[in-house]
């Protein structure tokens, strides 16, 4: 598998998975030298855990698959713009690049609300938002409107 759009699908496909849970949608891919290493996807609902969101379950996964905490050399996607605790993790992971999907104009932190990965923190990772945007926010508007 190569190329932006097809990880972001995989991400798609992930957060499919969590809204058939009952789970806010969101899916993450992370991605090292065109292969996927890591996948996640929200959990707060099964888990009971406020900290089970796609990011950190992708996160926790390639940590635990690459044997270290640095994912230096890794992509992630995401079908929704990270809110303030996964960019705070993002760049405690060093992701050097993040490509999301859907905007977050109520708890972004990517620039929706905030912008973390441009304040004076250590590290800076690159983004990207708006990747298969379309796509990534219906399954957000669909999952709220049966829920109404």
């Amino acid at each position: 598998m190569n190329g932006k759009e097809e990880y972001m699908r995989r991400a798609l496909e992930l957060a499919r998975e969590a809204f058939d849970d009952g789970e806010v949608p969101v899916g993450a891919v992370i991605v090292r030298n065109g292969e996927i290493v890591a996948t996640g996807r929200n959990r707060r609902e099964t888990a009971k855990n406020a900290l089970m969101h796609a990011e950190l379950d992708a996160i926790q996964n390639a940590c635990r698959a690459l044997g270290g905490w640095r994912l230096w050399n890794c992509e992630l996607y995401v079908t929704l713009e990270p809110c303030p605790m996964c960019a705070g993790a993002i760049i405690n992971a060093h992701l050097p690049t993040v490509y999301y999907g859907a905007d977050d104009f109520k708890n972004g932190a990517c620039g929706s609300v905030a912008n973390l990965f441009e304040m004076g923190f250590t590290f800076h990772p690159s983004y990207e938002g708006g990747l298969l945007k379309e796509e990534c926010a219906e399954i957000i508007r669909e999952f709220f409107k049966k829920l109404r």
